[in-house]
């Protein structure tokens, strides 16, 4: 599960912001900022409310309630590829936890040299993942959660692009 700070900093980050950016806009220090994003504190409802509107979101979506469905930018909305992240969430029947975050550009470089077979290799949760086709529609604009599975044998598996 995805916890608050994980998603602050995403959205900071996917925004070119820095925590001292934040803290100016919020009137605080960039340390009240930090301890946010590593999960130590958390905000209060107002500075919540603040930082939805800095970040053009609702409350619901900065507090992780709302599902970020995969959308097609516009060419003219595209964000730098190589600012995004590749994010593989898996949650096993087994009670095994895998998170792995991708730079995009490492994706490109891996698919550019044909080396995305040495990614796979020994990585259980990267089997079946087709990364020359996820950079392919990331190319062309999508962003968001681009794929959600949920086997019988009770695995949980989410790729995010953000």
């Amino acid at each position: 599960m995805e916890t608050f700070g994980t998603r602050l900093a995403a959205l900071r980050k996917q925004r070119g912001m820095t925590q001292d950016s934040i803290a100016e806009k919020l009137n605080i220090s960039a340390q009240a900022v930090s301890k946010w994003e590593n999960d130590l504190t958390s905000p209060d409802i107002d500075t919540l409310l603040k930082l939805s509107d800095i970040f053009d979101i609702s409350l619901d979506e900065l507090m992780g309630r709302v599902k970020k469905d995969a959308v097609m930018l516009a060419d003219a909305k595209q964000l730098d590829i190589d600012k995004l992240t590749l994010r593989v969430y898996v949650d096993s029947a087994d009670n095994d936890r895998v998170r792995v975050n991708l730079p995009v550009a490492l994706i490109r470089v891996l698919v550019e040299s044909d080396g995305t077979q040495k990614l796979l290799e020994g990585n259980k949760w990267a089997k079946g993942i087709d990364f020359k086709e996820i950079f392919k529609l990331v190319e062309q604009g999508l962003l968001g959660e681009l794929v959600t599975v949920d086997s019988a044998e009770g695995d949980h598996v989410r790729i995010v692009v953000e």
